[in-house]
């Protein structure tokens, strides 16, 4: 009967997964999208720094499915502890210091935790994955999550970039990325530890910390502050509406070949500026310059071009032929659909917005942005 009971315990450890950085903007939008099609326990281990925010995941509060932890995945000792507590059939690593100008600013910290942070992981993994067996060790898997900033910048004629283009990244962000890369690809080719990478491109949606350009403008208009667009504005990124992203994290992880890489894309490339321009217009519509008592008839109006950042990348584009073919992915959100639920959604969570925009975080817009 104990040993029943034992084995009862093994298997149902055994049917969790452990996602890292779920309380960020991607992380924690793919747990709750995970939570609320799966019966299976999330481990959610986050460092919470600032941008991870577990009021992304308030409405998890008292879910038996959801166990947070804080912690590094560079500590060793914790991670290694989680493995052996939960025995996880999978890993979905969402854990980095994401953004670009912070690394310009601040490099230290992006190779502290994208390379060294992912290559402690990923030796806790590897030693968890030698003890496994039989079915367990053969479905076990680690999904590496990525960006296209690692292939570096487009001309504006060039095809998107595919899974087989060169890495050639420009910022100390995508360099850490393509590191971190280098190494889960290096743990698949010498120890046989089975992995999955995604490089995905600009993500925008509910959750995301408004240091990024979309919720920076929604925010900065509702309040009637200029809305910063580096350099000339025609900058092009692929936009893809991040629960389209997760679903596909979601199918790669269950159908993707060991080893592969998997590039995810919106199919919407747009200019930066077109892309503010186009929120202006949402935002004409759903909170009319008037309702917010400003003295203006269109948001377009408090649109400021700054001094281009260094090294900024001129285009981005994503093929996404391999994973469309394979998994039988496509994005269900176009860019107006999915900015419009983005709009809305940021009206509609003020609550959020407000404990989020803290004084720590205005001065950094203000260094960061001041024109």
């Amino acid at each position: 009967m104990v040993g029943s009971a034992r084995l009862h315990r093994s298997l149902t450890r055994q049917m969790s997964i452990l996602v890292t950085g779920g309380a960020g903007f991607i992380g924690a939008n793919f747990v709750l999208d995970w939570l609320a099609g799966h019966d299976e326990p999330v481990i959610n281990l986050d460092k919470l720094t600032y941008a991870g925010n577990l009021e992304n995941l308030a409405s998890l509060q008292g879910n038996a499915k959801h166990i947070f932890v804080r912690g590094d995945i560079g500590d060793a000792v914790l991670v290694d502890k989680l493995l052996t507590e939960h025995c996880p059939r999978a890993i979905i690593n969402f854990a980095a210091e994401s953004h670009v100008d912070r690394s310009i600013h601040g490099p230290g910290e992006f190779i502290q935790t994208n390379i060294v942070g992912t290559f402690h992981l990923l030796e806790s993994v590897r030693a968890y994955w030698g003890t496994l067996e039989g079915q367990a060790k053969r479905r076990f898997r680690f999904l590496h999550v990525s960006t296209d900033e690692v292939y570096g910048s487009l001309t504006n004629d060039a095809p998107a970039f595919s899974e087989t283009n060169r890495y050639e990244p420009n910022s100390p962000y995508s360099a850490s990325k393509a590191a971190s890369d280098h190494l889960v690809r290096a743990y698949y080719h010498t120890y046989g530890l089975p992995v999955l990478t995604t490089n995905c491109s600009n993500n925008y949606g509910p959750f995301q910390f408004p240091e990024k350009l979309i919720p920076l403008c929604i925010l900065n208009a509702l309040a009637g502050k200029p809305l910063p667009i580096y350099g000339d504005g025609l900058q092009v990124r692929d936009w893809l509406y991040v629960n389209d992203h997760c679903r596909a994290i979601g199918l790669v992880l269950e159908g993707g070949l060991v080893g592969e890489t998997y590039n995810i894309g919106g199919k919407s490339e747009k200019t930066n500026l077109d892309v503010v321009r186009t929120l202006c217009d949402s935002l004409d519509e759903l909170a009319p310059p008037a309702t917010c008592h400003l003295p203006r008839t269109t948001y377009r109006s408090l649109i400021t071009f700054v001094k281009d950042r260094p090294g900024h990348d001129r285009r981005y584009a994503i093929n996404a032929t391999k994973l469309e073919r394979e998994l039988g992915w496509r994005p269900q959100e176009t860019f107006e659909t999915g900015l419009r639920k983005t709009v809305a959604w940021y009206l509609e969570n003020q609550s959020w917005v407000a404990n989020v925009t803290s004084g720590a975080y205005r001065h950094w817009i203000d260094k960061h942005y001041s024109s």
